[in-house]
């Protein structure tokens, strides 16, 4: 870790010496040049078989080509968009458009078509490469109806079509991006509701893959799993561009299934994972029911939520292996701090560890750039190479986002000690206000993740005619195990003020998720307005 002793909620930009500004076509080279013989990119199937792989110098070879193929049908600087689930061409046309000087406009596969109409629309894309279908979405003809709409578009192209994707390859010439030039549009997760487009640049992915990836401790010549989807930056910019970066071997999933997971990691002795608490449960459950080997997993990496300090419990001692948190945006490439392998249990489940290398992280004060004093509550802010260059097409919010010095704002609250660790309180915009006191859901969600039985927990503010807000409580059980109303008063009781104690209990089997896996709080307010829960009653 960093050893620093702060006088005031500002951490500087520490330098490491490994960072440079580099390109996706940069940074390709490069590993080609240390490593073209060793494996880059293997491919799994549905059952977890391995159909394809890729050395480093057999993806440089094909990401060139089809770079030219894309060089030949789009402008530089055009928009294309990617809708597709994890295969292995979403991943040649993620560094094809870095060495073509095109955008990537990445789209959830589960987009409808107004989702996914509003997206083309919005970063004015000319074209769509997609699947034929994912996990009974029925992706092309939700596209193909869509682009009849859109004049814009001028090419759809299968990504399984082989001869269409590299079609006009021998005409078309590579281009020479700078690090700082665009490369990518990733929309906002939703979580508070309509999607904005992040305009990110190649010297921010590339640099925050590595940083990420090397904090992980993932080396040369390992293996690791990819289940994270990769329309979103965990996906394409820690994992693949990070994952790349240090020379390591992706084993590509197609989709997120617990049992693949397990079965690929034991097979294949694979060393790292990255996954948000929910699939980590899930792992964890395959593991304890099917018995399989996976002590080759040294380092577990998660993030989009706190981790549960019994769910950490339970991965040291099933696995041996520590999760490692790590914490930020879109915006930002998408890591700002993250945890350390040598952090203690209680840094790894009540912070997000320090920043990374190379930008700076402070608190400022809700409204203004006051720094806080040490310990003192205020919105996290990130400045440094990981920042967007603004929202696409929108420079009000990109204006509401990143100050004139550079800064931007996160929207979430937090504490910074002396030592540069970060505490997550709440968000600006969650803030309960009950009786005119505020509230901060993510002080009551890290005290209830104290319990042996809750593996995930929600905390959302929901009306009422007496105090304004009143605090519902949703909760996913570790094993089944569902205390009552009474018995969870008295262990919040016993950690927090009466005030701060929920009204409403309710336990749910699944969450409504972002595409990133982010749990939508505004759609579990709506839902119990709507009266689809039924809390405990005491």
């Amino acid at each position: 870790m960093y050893q620093v002793n702060l006088a005031e909620s500002y951490f500087p930009a520490q330098s490491d010496g490994n960072f440079k500004a580099m390109t996706i076509g940069d940074m390709l080279r490069e590993q080609t040049k240390l490593r073209g013989g060793a494996p880059a990119l293997k491919a799994l199937d549905y059952s977890g078989t391995i159909t394809r792989t890729w050395t480093y110098a057999d993806l440089l070879h094909d990401a060139e080509r089809l770079a030219r193929a894309l060089a030949f049908r789009h402008d530089e600087g055009a928009r294309i968009a990617v809708y597709a689930n994890n295969v292995p061409e979403w991943i040649l046309l993620e560094l094809a458009c870095g060495l073509a000087g095109v955008v990537l406009v990445t789209v959830n596969p589960s987009y409808q078509p107004r989702e996914l109409k509003y997206v083309l629309e919005q970063s004015k894309s000319e074209a769509i490469y997609y699947v034929e279908d994912f996990r009974g979405n029925p992706m092309k003809k939700i596209a193909d109806e869509v682009c009849d709409s859109v004049p814009a578009i001028k090419h759809r192209i299968l990504l399984t079509d082989h001869d269409a994707l590299f079609d006009g390859a021998e005409n078309g010439q590579l281009r020479a991006p700078k690090p700082d030039d665009p490369v990518q549009i990733q929309y906002t997760s939703g979580t508070t509701g309509f999607p904005k487009g992040a305009l990110l640049h190649h010297k921010g992915l590339v640099g925050n893959g590595h940083a990420a990836m090397e904090r992980a401790g993932v080396k040369a010549g390992e293996e690791f799993i990819h289940n994270m989807p990769l329309f979103h930056t965990t996906g394409c910019a820690i994992l693949v561009l990070g994952g790349l970066s240090v020379g390591a071997t992706m084993l590509l999933a197609p989709m997120f299934d617990p049992k693949l997971i397990v079965d690929v990691i034991s097979r294949e002795r694979a060393r790292f994972m990255l996954g948000v608490p929910t699939m980590l449960v899930a792992v964890l459950d395959e593991v304890e029911n099917s018995g399989t080997d996976v002590s080759s997993l040294q380092r577990i990496m998660s993030g989009g939520a706190m981790v549960a300090p019994e769910l950490c419990r339970r991965a040291k001692r099933l696995i041996g292996a520590p999760i490692q948190i790590v914490y930020g945006q879109t915006e930002t490439s998408p890591v700002i701090t993250q945890a350390w392998f040598e952090d203690d249990l209680v840094d790894l489940t009540e912070t997000i560890g320090q920043p990374l290398p190379e930008m700076e992280v402070a608190i400022f004060k809700p409204g203004s750039n006051e720094i806080c004093a040490v310990g003192e509550q205020g919105e996290i802010c990130s400045r440094g190479y990981n920042v967007m260059l603004g929202y696409n097409d929108n420079p009000e919010a990109t204006a509401a986002t990143i100050d004139e010095k550079g800064w931007l704002h996160t929207g979430d609250l937090g504490t910074m000690d002396a030592r540069g660790y970060v505490r997550i309180t709440g968000r600006v915009k969650e803030m309960i206000i009950r009786g005119g006191e505020n509230l901060f859901p993510v002080e009551i969600e890290n005290a209830l993740l104290e319990h042996q039985d809750i593996a995930e927990v929600a905390v959302v503010g929901v009306p009422d005619e007496k105090f304004g807000e009143q605090v519902a409580c949703f909760m996913r059980s570790v094993s089944g195990e569902c205390p009552s109303a009474n018995e969870l008063k008295v262990f919040i009781r016993e950690r927090l003020s009466p005030q701060k104690t929920p009204l409403y209990w309710i336990w749910v089997e699944e969450w409504p998720l972002t595409g990133s896996g982010k749990i939508q709080k505004f759609k579990l307010a709506e839902a119990f307005e709507r009266g689809d829960y039924s809390p405990l009653t005491a």
